[in-house]
């Protein structure tokens, strides 16, 4: 029998805080493996939430040339448009005036002809980058959104069931989209969710639920062996 996942709430005031504490325990995690292994391999989510933390993680003075760094799932869009989450990596933690722009990124191959090629060819990356079947990243950051998706494993959609590959096809909000699978969410070391804000407050609430299903709320899909660290303001975190 699995056994159930355990999370770790640690709430703080604000999302200036917030963005603190998330970019404090990146920078310690990467330290961690690179402690242990020649290189580390982050898995980091898009969205505006997690935007502030990576300046922040840019500013942090590590071993960067050593780091690799890949997006747990990524718009079907060119790397220029607004929507792209390489682009929004390009502009705070890859930006080439912090330290944080030495590290080595691998981005979603958008450019193919089509979003089945992406996905095939970012499995190949993925595989080639790290080791295990699944792969296993040191740090998985996710989000969570107010319908409980995460990564772009959206409720309803047949990307939540996919359990032999990789990396998968996500449909959500009108785009298509390329995000890695719940097995390789949960094969990561160390899992964080980044919460914040009123939005958030029932999707959090049912995520902690062990009575939640993974079906209405995919976040719970993702089921490491170390307790999930969720990182949540006092907004997202009211009630609980």
């Amino acid at each position: 029998m699995t056994p159930l996942t355990t999370y770790r709430l640690d709430v703080v005031s604000d999302a200036a805080q917030l963005a603190r504490r998330c970019s404090e325990q990146i920078a310690s995690l990467i330290d961690l493996a690179l402690d242990e292994r020649d290189r580390a391999h982050i898995a980091l989510s898009g969205g505006s939430t997690p935007a502030a933390a990576y300046r922040l993680l840019n500013r942090e003075h590590l071993p960067w040339a050593r780091v690799d760094v890949v997006l747990g799932d990524e718009r079907w869009v060119p790397a220029s448009d607004p929507a792209s989450n390489a682009r929004m990596l390009a502009e705070t933690l890859l930006n080439p005036e912090g330290p944080g722009g030495q590290a080595r990124f691998h981005p979603v191959p958008t450019q193919r002809e089509s979003p089945q090629a992406s996905v095939l060819a970012y499995e190949q990356y993925v595989r080639q980058l790290c080791p295990g079947d699944p792969p296993s990243f040191d740090v998985m950051l996710l989000g969570l959104g107010d319908d409980g998706h995460t990564a772009s494993l959206f409720p309803g959609t047949a990307a939540t069931r996919e359990r032999d590959r990789a990396v998968t096809i996500g449909a959500g909000k009108g785009l298509e989209r390329i995000s890695l699978t719940a097995p390789v969410l949960s094969a990561a070391r160390q899992v964080i969710f980044l919460v914040s804000g009123t939005a958030k407050r029932d999707a959090l609430r049912r995520l902690l639920d062990p009575k939640e299903s993974p079906e209405r709320t995919p976040a719970r899909l993702v089921q490491p062996r170390s307790p999930v660290l969720v990182l949540a303001d006092a907004e997202a975190a009211d009630g609980l």
